[in-house]
């Protein structure tokens, strides 16, 4: 399916996106919409003809787990509301912990990229098989940015991509935002993960700011688009022609006029970067380069029983082979070690570089707190300038186990039992605010803060 140029569509930029010409379609962040209800922004968007395709941030395709059968559900709903012609996940994992490893589950809050390993491999085919079996359309996958890699990897991201594409016939979204971030942070030539990626398998294109910071790259969303990604971008266009590609803004949302240039210098970048007349069709000729790690027979050969990725739910005619004994386990063992030493601070796993680590853990910190600010935007404003430096202090102790929403309360909590906020206003405004919104809580957490609630309370 032909996309064309699109932007991805945000609550604070509606009315812009809605007065911007030459756009095709837009792209939602499906967790952010109800399963039953459309934004009115949206609903103009679909009236006029503008495609709307839900991108999903909370599966967890890459993780240790099977997708929980709930968030496909809503996943499928969003799709289904918004007549939606794919939808679009990524590869990664955002949860570690539970009954595979039996320890307490953790949230990572962040996409976090797995290992390009034949068991991480084997693991991320048969969730995105269940995943395709439980979604009313096409499934593509978005490869993600990284500030750190594992050790011991066996697979390019080019070459596990191919082997993706080949077992389970899904379609690709690149970032190539993320591609340049991966050359800047860990050295990743985005060139050759161009040429080893199955081009014709991509369903369109991301692009995206950033900015650069003690010489790693952080995948913002929040600043204008470089020239090295526009580089990045002119690299795919020489090989092909994409269905769609979009310009993602996440923050720090720029007037419409700003948006509509950067779309203008995206449309230029993919018209000069064409392959000229005289070399043949407007799309290049796919390049695809099979895997150089010598691992054998894969755990589905056939390549007529992989979804095709084009139609319906993409129905295979053979049931694939399961996931090898044990590998679930050593993955979510992993996985588990690795996300307890960002966001609990257990030592860093084997092979590790730990000063990346700690970069990682710093950011999934900030982001945390940056998301909560939004979603609870009255906590910040009760706690005023102490509300950040508060939160990362919580965060270094506190793993998120929940969503944000959950996070929000369980801090404002924490605050509280701790005897904060210092000014007795405050103070009073957050024990209101989190009586309102904490509902029925377990018994061993409850008491200790409403004794602290009536003694405020009392105090008035």
């Amino acid at each position: 399916m032909e996309l064309g140029i699109g932007i991805g569509w945000r609550p604070e930029i509606a009315a812009e996106v809605e007065s911007l010409s030459g756009i095709d379609w837009v792209e939602a962040v499906a967790e952010n919409l109800c399963a039953d209800h459309l934004p009115d922004s949206l609903v103009r968007l679909r009236e006029r003809g503008v495609t709307v395709v839900p991108h999903g941030v909370a599966l967890g395709l890459g993780g240790a787990d099977r997708p929980d059968p709930d968030r496909l559900a809503g996943l499928a709903a969003r799709a289904e509301l918004l007549g939606a012609p794919l939808v679009t996940e990524h590869i990664a994992f955002v949860r570690a912990g539970g009954p595979l490893t039996a320890s307490p589950r953790l949230e990572a809050g962040h996409l976090l990229p797995v290992p390009r390993t034949w068991d991480a491999l084997d693991v991320l085919c048969e969730n995105v098989r269940i995943a395709q079996d439980s979604l009313p359309v096409p499934l593509a996958l978005e490869n993600i940015a990284a500030l750190i890699t594992w050790p011991g990897e066996e697979l390019t991201e080019g070459q596990f991509l191919a082997e993706l594409v080949e077992r389970t016939g899904v379609r690709l979204l690149i970032d190539v935002a993320n591609l340049h971030t991966n050359h800047v942070n860990l050295g990743q030539d985005p060139a050759k993960a161009l040429d080893e990626l199955p081009v014709e398998a991509i369903a369109y294109v991301h692009v995206a700011g950033g900015v650069e910071k003690n010489g790693v790259w952080h995948d913002t969303h929040a600043h204008p688009v470089s020239e090295p990604v526009l580089k990045v971008l002119a690299e795919l266009r020489s090989r092909v022609d994409p269905p769609g590609v979009l310009l993602e803004r996440d923050d720090a949302f720029p007037p419409g006029a700003e948006l509509a240039g950067e779309l203008d210098t995206i449309r230029a970048t993919l018209r000069k970067a064409a392959p000229s007349a005289d070399a043949g069709p407007d799309r290049a000729a796919p390049r695809k380069a099979a895997p150089s790690a010598d691992r054998g027979p894969v755990a589905n050969p056939d390549p007529a029983s992989a979804s095709d990725g084009s139609a319906g739910t993409g129905a295979r005619t053979t049931a694939p082979a399961p996931v090898p004994a044990g590998t679930r386990d050593r993955t979510a063992v992993a996985q588990t070690a690795l996300l307890s030493a960002l966001v609990a601070g257990t030592p860093a796993p084997e092979g590790f570089d730990h000063r990346r680590l700690r970069v990682q853990s710093r950011a999934l910190a900030a982001k945390r707190a940056d998301v909560v600010a939004k979603v609870a935007p009255e906590l910040p404003e009760i706690l005023g300038d102490g509300y950040r430096a508060a939160f990362l202090a919580y965060a270094g102790s506190r793993p998120m186990s929940g969503g944000y929403r959950r996070d929000a309360l369980d801090f404002a909590e924490h605050v509280l039992i701790a005897g904060g906020p210092a000014d007795p206003v405050a103070r009073r405004r957050l024990t209101y605010w989190w009586q309102d919104r904490s509902g029925a809580r377990p018994p061993r957490r409850t008491t200790r803060l409403v004794r602290a609630a009536r003694a405020v309370l009392v105090g008035k």
